[in-house]
């Protein structure tokens, strides 16, 4: 007879079963590998073998007290009884003895000849030896109205009296062990409970963190896959694992900021870099085509040079501002006078704007010392004057005088350096992205320029530890580099 294959919903569930216990088992084992697992269990041995500790030492303690009383009382006795030998000999003794054995809860007593034979007392049996050596002694004993083979545990003295009689004393020691046993039971009982509760409070806690820390590892993969929106979730505890989701979310913006910022200038230096090369080739064709001297070709050379200057001045901006950002500075960090910065960069414009009719003042009329980099702030300062110039003139405002207004002074402790125009001025909603690399808010870029000026000046003012402010000028626009009289201490550029 051939037996019948198990059923197909048999094996199922059985598989089903399995794979639950598979994973539960990879998920507890997951969870026990954690850090707060461990450090609970670390928290929990040092908790238990302290409570232990303490809970040892107090029934030692305790012990030791009841045992100090017993002495206490049996010495006493002995005093007290001694004294009665003393005044009545042992017949009086005997008496005394007699009396107190047969009260309830009495001590032990026991008064003996020197050969070893009983006069008076309540204890019928005694370990070997105890009345042959006076002092302390641990022993077993036997009341004598006990039942046979019952035994007792008792802390005696024996005492010898003059005429070899020998007296003992002694209490019984069950209520002390009974109180030792039950301090140990409640400690165990104790200790069992507190491993209990730090296993399960351990389990909670590993299983809490482990829960917001799979949320932290899911969310970045989904950000290695490329998602740079996604931000770690915080619970708004304000713990260290909050603390450490803000950190890396800034850190995650910022990467953001400056992955769509580096798509921008790509897109941008494809844009702007393209019409100058292709200007370039062409005018080089064209003189291969149409010279016919060397006149001809001299003016295709010399056109060539220039947009060769103008695509060099480009790529030595943005290299100046990688080197703001980064915080490296060509230059060490020294202390110099602002105002005659502002006095030499309108001197060097001055010519420039006579040229376009306008008025370039200069408002620096005491010094202003300012510790940073001498050559990238004069440089900042020289680009708000340029772009002034350049918008100024060419959009002049209808009734009112182009004049430009370079002023330097001091605020508590911050520098403040302001070129003033009363050209078109920037839109407020175009201010925060204008500082961004070849941002040009005239979209036909018929001006000359890279646009490039405002994110070397924003650069150069984030790198002392300061800030571009562009405001409204009522009409035309004023650029203010906000810079701290002390700057902060640069790393210096390697070799």
């Amino acid at each position: 007879m051939v037996a019948e294959p198990p059923s197909r919903g048999r094996f199922s569930w059985m598989a089903a079963l399995r794979s639950w216990l598979w994973t539960r088992t990879g998920a507890l084992g997951k969870l026990f590998n954690t850090t707060a697992f461990k450090l609970t269990l670390v928290y929990l041995t040092v908790f238990a073998l302290f409570a232990a500790f303490l809970l040892g030492y107090f029934a030692w303690n305790t012990r030791r007290l009841i045992t100090e009383q017993i002495t206490r009382t049996v010495d006493a006795e002995i005093a007290g009884l001694a004294e009665q030998y003393n005044q009545g000999g042992i017949r009086r003794l005997v008496f005394i003895i007699d009396s107190r054995a047969r009260r309830p809860g009495s001590s032990l007593y026991l008064l003996t000849t020197f050969t070893g034979d009983g006069l008076a007392g309540n204890v019928g049996l005694l370990g070997e030896g105890v009345l042959e050596h006076s002092g302390w002694t641990e022993t077993v004993y036997r009341r004598l109205d006990d039942a046979e083979g019952i035994e007792h545990h008792a802390l005696v003295r024996v005492f010898q009296l003059p005429s070899g009689f020998r007296l003992l004393v002694g209490r019984d020691l069950e209520e002390r062990e009974r109180l030792y046993d039950v301090i140990l039971a409640a400690g165990q009982w104790s200790i069992a409970l507190v491993i209990v509760l730090g296993l399960a409070g351990g389990f909670f806690v590993a299983r809490r963190v482990l829960h917001r820390v799979d949320a932290m590892t899911e969310t970045s993969r989904t950000i290695m896959a490329g998602d740079l929106t996604g931000r770690l979730p915080t619970q708004g505890s304000e713990d260290e694992l909050d603390r450490l989701a803000v950190n890396l979310n800034a850190m995650l913006e910022r990467i953001e900021a400056l992955m769509r910022g580096f798509k921008e200038v790509s897109d941008n230096i494809a844009h702007d870099l393209k019409t100058p090369l292709t200007r370039m080739r062409n005018r080089a064709e064209e003189a291969l085509r149409t010279a016919r001297g060397e006149s001809d070709y001299r003016a295709a050379l010399e056109g060539t040079i220039e947009e060769s200057d103008e695509l060099i001045r480009t790529f030595n901006a943005l290299l100046m501002i990688a080197r703001a950002e980064s915080g490296q500075a060509s230059t060490p960090m020294t202390e110099f006078d602002a105002a005659d910065s502002a006095h030499g960069v309108g001197e060097l414009y001055d010519p420039l704007a006579d040229e376009k009719g306008i008025t370039l003042t200069i408002d620096a009329p005491t010094p202003t010392p300012v510790r940073g980099n001498r050559e990238l702030v004069t440089q900042a300062l020289a680009n708000l004057v340029d772009n002034a110039i350049k918008y100024a003139g060419s959009h002049r405002t209808e009734g009112m005088s182009a004049e430009i207004v370079v002023k330097a002074g001091v605020s508590g402790d911050r520098v403040l350096l302001s070129v003033s125009d009363r050209g078109p001025g920037i839109p407020e909603t175009d201010r925060a992205h204008v500082v961004d690399r070849f941002v040009r808010l005239e979209q036909s870029r018929s001006e000359p320029g890279s646009g490039l000026g405002l994110s070397l000046t924003s650069a150069v003012a984030h790198l002392h530890g300061g800030e571009l402010r562009l405001e409204d000028n009522e009409p035309g626009l004023k650029a203010t580099l906000v810079l701290p009289r002390i700057g902060p201490e640069l790393p210096q550029p390697s070799e």
